[in-house]
């Protein structure tokens, strides 16, 4: 069965949510998510959104704070550009209907927008916009709402997609293989309640499917978080580029109960202390900056004192903050710390590191496109330029607003001025020989896997023997997922397993070969930067297949 639209969105977070209201306008659109609408990255983002709106701010200031985290691999123009978009970018969301924090006093030195603007690690003024602590499930309400009641968009919940089609696809055994750089016309997509496989189409086609969180055991991501689109735009023949750099959050909930479940950086941003088992601070030995240090020097830190202690977590305090304030100010994560019996008035918060985001992705323009004709990425699936080695806090929802702006401004100009060249007979899939699996455990084995090797060997620090070590075993794993993909009927938990291995493929491979540290990547062989030799991007591009 074949969909066709003028626009395709891979992803439902709020990159391709604002994306398709923006193209709606001008053409129908079809938005695929492997879950609910709702269920997304976006939705799980606490802190907030940076963007320059007090007096006492500037634009130069949140410019250098991003190269700063970024560590001598941010694109200067493009941090520049996403910087000065930060503003209008916030009236549209408030326009579109999302309630930020208001301040309560009219004496603070901030904009006439009179929005509470609070601080992260990393910023040197207060530009957090925020909406209590659940500011990306606020923007994916107010976004999901809009894309509901749109007639131009069409929403297939539960539909996760395999691989992208182009003129020159063809399906052979262990790939989906692409011959030459070509044109994208769509994706193969399987309907999770029916398990048909469907081929949808498109002018054009935006991946938006957000991080990679899973290819590592503890994650602060939800379960979607598999890295989908970065899997397919590799195997269609798209670049990817800088993959190494994997940010872990400092400060996850450590709690047999609790599953991904991140304590805001903004709690460190209003005060609270890191201090180990026996209830000693420590970070004012790693970094003059203490807690309010860019986040892979607080989770190197938090890393290095359990290794050098022995103990399973350390804690966040803020204990000493008035009690209503952290009330008021943390609602959300008081009341949910409250159902793991911690009290985060009176009880330090234990935390320990876990993947985070995905600095690294498809590499692409400043409208968001890829080296494939038609075939747009933004949101964390991309690599813009914008994060460098690091992202700075609260600088991705940012992207996300920025790029899904420009990414429609072009489509939209692309779908009005230029003649489309007419879709090709489309393959169809064929699974011809496939039978149903009577060895899920295969599926479940490698999964846990990838993700375990990942955590042990590609972390938050690494050594060239087990990067080296990593590198054989993911070899070994994608043979064997590769043999059985084609033997065996395609199920959601084949797809993402595919994907988390390829993606983890990437990251290893573009980690060996950075030989030095920088940002979120820390090599005990290379413990030093060598800005002569690798002050630049890592880029990956499948060979061909002729």
């Amino acid at each position: 069965m074949e969909h066709e639209s003028d626009f395709l969105v891979v992803g439902s977070g709020v990159a391709g949510l604002l994306f398709a209201i923006k193209v709606a306008g001008h053409g129908t659109v079809t938005i695929i998510t492997k879950r609910n609408i709702a269920e997304s990255n976006t939705a799980y983002a606490q802190g907030g959104i940076a963007s320059v709106l007090a007096k006492t701010d500037s634009f130069e200031a949140h410019i250098a704070d991003t190269l700063a985290s970024g560590d001598g691999i941010c694109d200067t123009n493009v941090v520049e550009m996403v910087v000065k978009n930060a503003p209008e970018r916030i009236q549209e969301l408030m326009d579109l209907g999302v309630r930020f924090n208001r301040k309560k006093t009219s004496h603070q030195e901030q904009s006439g927008l009179h929005l509470d603007l609070c601080r992260e690690g990393g910023h040197s003024h207060n530009r957090i916009v925020h909406a209590d602590d659940l500011t990306g499930l606020a923007v994916e309400e107010a976004l999901v709402d809009r894309v509901r009641n749109h007639p131009n968009i069409t929403v297939f919940e539960d539909h996760i997609a395999i691989d992208l089609i182009t003129r020159s696809t063809r399906l052979q055994r262990g790939t989906t293989v692409t011959t030459h750089e070509d044109y994208c016309y769509g994706a193969y997509v399987l309907d999770r309640n029916t398990s048909e496989i469907h081929t949808f189409c498109a002018r054009t086609i935006l991946l938006a499917t957000g991080g990679a969180g899973k290819v590592y055991t503890y994650t602060s991501n939800p379960d979607i978080a598999t890295g989908d689109g970065i899997a397919m735009a590799y195997r269609t023949g798209a670049t990817v580029a800088n993959m190494e750099f994997v940010q872990f959050h400092p400060t996850c909930l450590y709690h047999p109960a609790a599953k991904n479940f991140l304590i805001s950086e903004a709690v460190r941003g209003d005060g609270a202390i890191l201090v180990n088992a026996a209830g000693q601070r420590f970070m004012e030995q790693y970094s003059p900056l203490k807690e309010l240090a860019c986040r892979d020097v607080v989770a190197r830190a938090i890393d290095a004192e359990l290794k050098k202690r022995g103990d399973d977590s350390v804690f966040l305090d803020i204990t000493h903050k008035d009690p209503d304030f952290i009330k008021t100010r943390f609602p959300n994560l008081y009341a949910k710390c409250l159902t793991f019996g911690i009290d985060m008035t009176k009880d330090p918060i234990p935390v320990v590191p876990a993947a985070h985001y995905m600095c690294g992705g498809v590499a692409t323009d400043i409208f968001g496109r890829t080296n494939i004709q038609r075939l747009f990425a933004i949101g964390e699936t991309a690599c813009t330029g914008l994060h460098g080695a690091n992202r700075l806090a609260s600088n991705s929802l940012l992207e996300a607003l920025v790029y899904a702006h420009n990414a429609a401004a072009k489509a939209i100009e692309d779908h009005n001025n230029f003649s489309f060249e007419t879709s090709p007979q489309l393959p169809s899939w064929d699974d011809a020989g496939a039978i149903d699996s009577d060895e899920v455990i295969m599926v479940t084995h490698s999964w846990n896997a990838v993700r375990r090797l990942m955590w042990n060997y590609v972390g938050i620090v690494r050594s060239d023997k087990r990067l080296e070590r990593a590198k054989r075993r993911i070899d070994m794993i994608q043979s064997e997922i590769n043999e059985y993909y084609w033997d065996f009927k395609i199920t959601p938990d084949l797809i993402e397993l595919r994907n988390i291995a390829t993606v983890a493929e990437l990251i290893i491979r573009c980690a060996i070969h950075r030989k030095e540290s920088r940002g979120l990547h820390y090599n005990i062989a290379y413990p030093e930067k060598n800005d002569q030799r690798w002050k630049k991007d890592t880029v990956l591009r499948r060979p061909f297949v002729s």
